[in-house]
């Protein structure tokens, strides 16, 4: 329970240009306040981070949005109206009071209200936006447990606000706005049909590597330092190396499973939300055995199925 002094300690900091690490649903936040380039800087050292991938900025009420974006297209308030407290970020053209370095010199900017009663407090108390990607060092497994986020950044950790762990445990969703349709441009915690429902077909976009225009786009990413390999069912997995599972569920694995080291779940029976809010601690377990390697088998793309997915094939980009 964080009690009312660590938040008004934590949005002090906030005020004074230091980082806090926030708990949010998705996962925990390496925050700064959004305003305030030379506290966004320290952000980018401390994550490691290369300064052509954009933040997201995170506020407490959807009424602040007036003072950060010039204009909302129609499609995105419907979205905002629905999900908004809740894991979606929307990428709007932004106002000159938004310093560029966070959004790495494009026109537009990330925002999300976040559905964490906590990160809202915050914010309100610290009386500014924060900027708040995931608090850990760049291209990592993104933390889901405050003891992640120690584990990551050890003395050097800023102040954290401990909620437990995080409900969803993947990223927002972001959605971007092009030539009269809305572009998914990172799977996450809003699936697309969900999206789809309200407001009609939604695109995905592809990733960039050169100049991403949301977090979350860049091939390699959320990655163990085990190499870690995609492998549909029944393709063959060799013998002679300590190799762990990542898999969905014991239903969904029907072979021999005596040569894995290790075995992780994500749900014991198959939940996809459950699977997503397990997947990063389950990745990181796997990760401190000393294996050779980690095979993760992809699931369904439906639902939350294109979050993880996106987060599996991401990690093994870097392998």
């Amino acid at each position: 329970m964080i009690s009312d002094l660590q938040l008004n300690e934590a949005a002090e900091d906030l005020r004074n240009g230091r980082l806090v690490v926030i708990p949010t649903e998705t996962v925990y936040g390496l925050g700064a306040n959004a305003l305030d380039a030379t506290a966004v800087a320290k952000i980018f050292e401390l994550k490691q981070r290369p300064h052509f991938d954009p933040l997201i900025v995170h506020i407490s009420d959807q009424a602040d949005l007036k003072t950060l974006v010039r204009h909302v297209p129609e499609k995105i308030q419907q979205l905002m109206d629905q999900f908004w407290p809740g894991p979606l970020s929307v990428v709007l053209e932004k106002l000159p009071i938004v310093p560029d370095l966070v959004t790495s010199g494009l026109d537009s900017v990330a925002i999300r209200c976040p559905g964490h009663q906590t990160a809202r407090s915050l914010i309100r108390l610290a009386g500014c936006p924060i900027a708040a990607p995931s608090a850990n060092r760049f291209g990592a497994i993104s933390p889901t447990t405050a003891d992640h986020v120690r584990e990551q950044f050890g003395h050097q950790s800023p102040k954290i606000l401990d909620a437990g762990a995080c409900e969803i445990g993947v990223e927002s969703t972001v959605v971007g706005y092009h030539q009269d349709e809305v572009v998914m441009l990172r799977p996450g915690g809003i699936t697309r049909e969900s999206m789809e429902t309200l407001i009609g077909e939604v695109r995905i976009a592809g990733t960039d590597n050169e100049s991403p225009s949301s977090p979350g786009q860049l091939t390699k990413h959320y990655a163990p330092r085990t190499p870690l390999k995609l492998v549909e069912h029944g393709r063959p997995i060799a013998s002679d190396t300590k190799v762990g599972l990542l898999t969905l569920s014991p239903e969904s694995e029907a072979e021999d499973l005596r040569g894995f080291q290790a075995v992780e779940y994500l749900s014991r029976d198959g939940c996809y939300r459950q699977a997503a809010a397990n997947l990063f601690a389950a990745m990181r377990r796997l990760d401190a055995l000393g294996l050779d390697q980690i095979v993760a088998r992809p699931v369904g793309n439906q639902g939350l199925g294109l979050a993880i997915n996106d987060r599996l094939s991401r990690a093994a980009a870097k392998s």
